[in-house]
């Protein structure tokens, strides 16, 4: 082993990591993510943020985007790893075209960008290092809170952003050294989103990699620009959002990786129009919100007729 000498604001580091050692659970679902941690490598000042959807260039991009605005600064040079695990979520292009993301990603923020070797993690050691610690404090502190359930991920992901505060406060001498070597931010964010073109079918859902989504059935026929996000999926009209979803990740072990996601108030005015549509309908399952309202329409089916 040998010991560096960091400079401030001379580097930036990020990688992508496993939380194992419990299971997080929203609303008392098992939730499937990745950490992403940022660390100043000259002051140790660090920013995490969950991930859905396994790594991809646009959960990177959103990731380090957010922790530069959380430090309010940029360095001169961002390592990574190797971006190898993200070539599989890049919809059919080229390792290539993920390379030439990240380099103009840098470019917007005038970063040098730099990669370690695949599978040579001791390159990126200043921040593979980091993960054991933080992730030791993240779990003395479920231990604390008596709970691994959370509300929603965006409450999961302010609990991480408390065990981050209170561990730059120890190293906030360092990073109030560090904050005067780092550039200004940019004026504007550089997309953290892949931008996809879909057309409502008359069932009124979009199909997106795979996955088949419910809209609101005042949408059907139009075609819609998606801004496709690791957690969710932006829709418009012209310059107007007209739906925002959370993105449905179906787990890499499935062999077939088709889902649906339906919401039944997208598409209950319809349904008041055909109730019968309710009998035979494919989504039905889908359709009814929760285990009472499964519960009622058995009660229905045993009682009444059709």
């Amino acid at each position: 082993m040998f010991e560096l000498e960091h400079r401030p604001g001379e580097m930036g580091l990020s990688d992508f990591t496993h939380f194992k050692q419990v299971e997080i659970t929203i609303g008392g679902k098992a939730v499937e993510h990745l950490l992403d941690h940022y660390r100043l490598a000259y002051s140790g000042w660090q920013y995490v943020q969950v991930v859905q959807g396994g790594e991809s260039f646009i959960a990177r991009s959103e990731g380090l985007q957010n922790a530069l605005t959380a430090c309010k600064g940029v360095p001169q040079e961002h390592r990574t790893d190797s971006l190898s695990a993200a070539y599989r979520n890049l919809g059919g292009r080229t390792a290539a075209d993920l390379t030439q993301m990240y380099e103009r990603l840098c470019q917007h923020y005038h970063l040098k960008p730099s990669r370690n070797n695949r599978g040579i993690a001791h390159e990126n050691g200043s921040i593979e290092s980091p993960h054991g610690h933080f992730k030791n404090r993240l779990h003395q502190a479920l231990l604390l809170r008596e709970s691994v359930d959370f509300p929603s991920v965006a409450a999961y992901q302010q609990f991480i952003e408390q065990v981050v505060e209170r561990l730059n406060q120890t190293c906030w001498e360092r990073f109030e050294v560090e904050k005067a070597h780092l550039s200004a931010l940019p004026a504007d964010r550089y997309p953290d989103y892949e931008v996809l073109t879909v057309k409502v079918s008359t069932h009124s859902t979009i199909n997106v990699r795979c996955i088949t989504y419910t809209v609101p059935s005042r949408l059907k026929g139009e075609t819609l620009p998606i801004h496709l996000h690791h957690d969710r999926l932006l829709g418009f009209v012209g310059r107007p959002q007209v739906i925002a979803l959370g993105r449905v990740h179906v787990p890499g072990s499935h062999a077939i990786r088709r889902a649906r996601s339906v919401n039944d108030r997208h598409v209950i005015d319809s349904l008041r129009l055909k109730p019968r549509a309710f009998l035979s309908c494919i989504w039905q399952q889908d359709l009814l919100p929760d285990d009472n309202y499964r519960q009622l329409w058995q009660q229905m089916r045993a009682q009444l007729d059709s």
